[in-house]
């Protein structure tokens, strides 16, 4: 998916999925212009490169922003990912505890603990990553296709080998 800057307005609870790139960073609208996030240290609009960082990090705060400060020039959507799947807490629920977060420092871990299980966990009660979840499924099916190959080199060699030591 593509998020891209348009004419959605957001309203209270929603999600915003912002493009970094590489990867997406995540936040609440909380109304009247402002997200609340799961910052580490390294992510800001205008980071670049510098905001994959966060990798690296193993706190973060959370901070309530103008939504364009927090987009800077990067693309974003309103993005209720889990909509289908679960019933959305009730707004007033919502935002009164991710205004009891602000300004806390938090763990942070890109696989565990990140600002889509932040804002996932608000929204739905359910702390979830699809990025996280999308990452390892690539990375489980990368690994055994290597694993794969690297099987069938290795039979292929036994095979030959032994043809090969036959002979001589």
């Amino acid at each position: 998916m593509a998020p891209t800057k348009n004419d959605q307005k957001p309203e209270p609870g929603d999600l915003i999925e912002i493009s970094r790139g590489l990867y997406q960073h995540w936040a609440i609208y909380v109304g009247e212009g402002y997200v609340i996030h799961l910052a580490p240290p390294s992510e800001d609009a205008q980071a670049g490169p510098y905001s994959m960082m966060s990798v690296l990090c193993d706190k973060a705060t959370v901070k309530k922003e103008e939504l364009y400060e927090v987009v800077g020039n990067d693309e974003y959507c309103i993005n209720n990912l889990l909509d289908e799947k679960y019933e959305p807490r009730p707004v007033r629920e919502i935002l009164q505890d991710a205004h009891r977060f602000l300004g806390r420092e938090l763990p942070y871990c890109v696989f565990r603990e990140n600002c889509e299980h932040f804002v996932t966990e608000l929204r739905y009660g359910k702390s979830q990553s699809r990025q996280v979840r999308n990452a390892v499924e690539i990375g489980v099916g990368v690994g055994l296709a290597v694993a794969a190959t690297f099987g069938v080199l290795a039979a292929a060699a036994a095979i030959f080998g032994s043809k090969d030591k036959q002979k001589q």
